[in-house]
């Protein structure tokens, strides 16, 4: 399973919950309790939201396309004695 990188927006809300949305993936709206739960939702809808472009041959948010590339570059730690 590969995985994208997706800015989310995350706003509380005056009623309590927090709301998340993302410019990376139009349509992207996800309204959790917490933080983390904001999050999650946020995370299965993203999934979706790719899952419909591919299945209706629409156009893939930007925040997949790098996913997509055959190559792709990436920055990780490693630990040294």
């Amino acid at each position: 399973m590969s995985e994208a990188l997706v800015k989310l927006h995350l706003e509380a809300l005056e009623e309590g919950g927090y709301v998340a949305t993302s410019e990376q993936v139009p349509g992207l709206v996800a309204q959790g309790r917490t933080m983390a739960e904001t999050i999650e939702i946020a995370q299965d809808v993203a999934r979706k939201i790719y899952e419909s472009c591919l299945e209706h041959g629409d156009p893939i948010p930007a925040a997949f396309q790098a996913m997509l590339a055959a190559t792709t570059e990436v920055t990780v730690a490693v630990g040294v004695p």
